[in-house]
């Protein structure tokens, strides 16, 4: 029997959710999460954590932690609905806003932890290459003091990257495409919906 319009939708829907659910382990989050913000992605209208464990046959507090987890990447937003006193979520459906969120959050946890290292060490292997007790272990530590200085040129850098995709400034050299809308965006309603602040 032939397959109605309404069935072969759905089956393309399933494969674009599977994939973005796959797709999701590049922004450090399970695929099962990932498939949490597939859903919210291609749903028509903000979900309650209970619509959410209905689409992805997972526990209620398996998707409320996978919920929050997209909440802290920006990936997901908790909304308002009028006349509603359940939390309902939404998806942020701009991948350009999702992919530049999550490397602006990892270039600057990259950035203090190396800074802090380098804070630690460097005045110690300073004082051990100048006054060190042998001349081998000056020498060592006059080395190592040359890696750990040479790394704040990086660290300088990915800051540079980190504020140029913080302020937009990273589409003057990479352009974002331009196109229309996407459907997903245009159907989705915007009416008596508040977002609530992080």
């Amino acid at each position: 029997m032939q397959k109605t319009d309404t069935q072969r939708l759905e089956e393309a829907r399933d494969v674009m959710i599977s994939a973005l659910a796959q797709s999701m382990v590049a922004y450090g989050v399970t695929p099962s999460v990932g498939r949490i913000y597939a859903v919210l992605y291609f749903s028509a209208s903000p979900l309650t954590l209970d619509d959410i464990k209905e689409e992805v046959a997972m526990s209620k507090a398996s998707v409320s932690t996978g919920v929050r987890e997209l909440i802290d990447t920006g990936m997901v937003s908790k909304v308002w609905k009028k006349g509603d006193r359940k939390d309902h979520y939404i998806a942020e459906k701009d991948f350009f806003k999702n992919f530049l969120n999550f490397m602006v959050r990892m270039l600057r946890l990259e950035r203090g932890i190396i800074h802090k290292a380098v804070e630690q060490t460097e005045p110690v292997m300073r004082e051990i290459a100048d006054h060190g007790a042998d001349r081998e272990t000056r020498e060592m530590a006059a080395k190592d003091q040359a890696l750990v200085s040479g790394s704040k040129t990086y660290l300088t850098w990915i800051t540079q990257l980190a504020n140029a995709m913080e302020s937009g400034d990273i589409f003057e050299h990479f352009p974002r495409p331009e196109r229309d809308t996407p459907l997903s965006d245009r159907h989705s309603p915007q009416e008596n919906i508040k977002h609530e602040d992080k």
